[in-house]
């Protein structure tokens, strides 16, 4: 069984999955729930000066019957006051010696960020992360994604940390920004140990069109929250990603993000996340979810032969380029299992309206009946010289492999659009034809 112990920036923990900052690690009880439940750490709900919350505080996107696609939430960091914040700390960690606590913090001045640091420390916390994400109420007081925009504030705070700071630092990056990479880098100029990312999304998540109020409403007003759940994790990936592409970074990721099960947690390490925080997932689910987290990645981990982690962690972040080095050449197109396919005919819809008409409705016969098909019903077939692969046939299929995207060989030598613009400028080659 492959060992998910991890040592993210000299914190040790016995697994990757931590708690992340939010409402489900605010207190001591919480915390012990998750290391009963099998969490490897918990970062705890962000520690300041202590805020008034409003009601109400969450609203949520559903899609097609399925409950919090996405998550809003316009709650701020914590309520309680930081003597007791710091005091729980130190409880759980007497009581959980080999787990990760995090103290998350958020503070102004200099001093201030120098005094949280030190009572982090003496509370026993194993390492601290600094929020610079949270996109609403702290950024107006000029915290939270405030400073995560602006790397240049970021770095002199992240110095200002790194003054005080005798256990790990780990920087949480805001999504809200045109290129994350560079609060990265600022991280690593001003000495951070590790980064966090993403944050949650500057958001609005629906309007009650009776009342016309964005929701979540208070006393008929709304205001823009911070948007996470399962809808931001292409957004988490790609962001990750860049951070763990970028050689002047080279730093520790934990990646957040939609995270809710463990083939999410292998997309994170295998673009380059050592460590995963969850948050929505559970405030949806509850703790045990981390069960079939530990237990499924374990089983991955085993059927790629790897011993740990580490031998996934980072291995598709290679993989992604920039598009002007993809094959101009390589051709797949789509097949139709008419074994399985079932006539609904949403390939044909989606390809005649929203693609590229390619394909046909044909005579059922030579096909047979299959499976929930009417006699004399017309069913879908490919045009493969036509087809360009672009995928969506496959996407919009409601059967599992009916439609499979499959590789062509065009006799064709490898080009991508530099080779193509370089050959074309020296006559070597004849401009690719236009589509008719």
């Amino acid at each position: 069984m492959a060992d998910l112990s991890v040592n993210f920036a000299g914190i040790r923990s016995p697994n990757p999955f931590w708690v992340a900052s939010g409402p489900p690690s605010n207190t001591a009880y919480q915390a012990h729930r998750a290391f009963e439940a099998g969490w490897g750490g918990v970062v705890w709900k962000t520690i300041g000066d202590p805020i008034v919350n409003v009601a109400s505080r969450y609203s949520a996107l559903n899609v097609a019957g399925q409950r919090m696609i996405g998550f809003n939430n316009i709650e701020l960091i914590s309520d309680r006051s930081p003597e007791t914040n710091f005091r729980e700390i130190r409880e759980v960690k007497d009581r959980w010696p080999g787990h990760a606590v995090i103290a998350s913090l958020m503070v102004d001045t200099r001093e201030r960020w120098h005094e949280f640091v030190k009572r982090a420390e003496d509370s026993g916390a194993d390492g601290i992360e600094l929020n610079f994400g949270c996109p609403h109420g702290m950024c107006e007081r000029g915290m939270g994604s405030a400073v995560g925009q602006n790397p240049e504030v970021a770095e002199i705070i992240v110095g200002w940390v790194m003054e005080a700071a005798r256990i790990p630092v780990i920087v949480k990056l805001t999504p809200n920004i045109t290129n994350v990479v560079h609060a990265a880098r600022a991280a690593k100029r001003a000495g951070a140990d590790a980064i966090s990312l993403i944050n949650t999304i500057n958001s609005i998540t629906n309007v009650d069109l009776d009342t016309l109020t964005p929701e979540p409403h208070v006393g008929g007003y709304s205001s823009h929250g911070g948007y996470c759940g399962p809808a931001v994790k292409p957004i988490a990936l790609n962001m990750v990603q860049s951070c763990a592409a970028d050689p002047e970074v080279g730093l520790p990721i934990c990646g957040i993000g939609g995270i809710g099960g463990w083939r999410d947690a292998a997309e994170f390490i295998a673009l380059g996340s050592s460590c995963l925080q969850v948050c929505t997932a559970i405030m949806h689910r509850g703790f045990r979810i981390v069960e079939d987290m530990i237990d499924g990645l374990s089983d991955y981990l085993d059927s790629k032969g790897h011993a740990g982690i580490d031998g996934l962690c980072g291995a598709s972040v290679a993989r992604l380029s920039d598009w002007k080095y993809l094959d101009l050449h390589y051709k797949r197109v789509a097949r139709i299992d008419h074994d399985t396919c079932i006539g609904c005919n949403l390939c044909y819809i989606a390809c005649e309206d929203g693609a590229h008409q390619c394909i046909d409705l044909v005579d059922s016969a030579p096909y047979g009946l299959g499976p929930g098909r009417v006699p004399g019903k017309p069913v879908p077939k490919v045009r493969e010289d036509d087809c360009v692969g672009c995928n969506l046939c496959s996407l919009v299929c409601p059967v599992d492999g009916c439609i499979t995207m499959t590789p062509v060989d065009t006799g064709r030598p490898k080009m991508c659009w530099d080779d193509y613009q370089t050959r074309l400028a020296k006559g070597e080659i004849e401009p690719i034809p236009a589509h008719p």
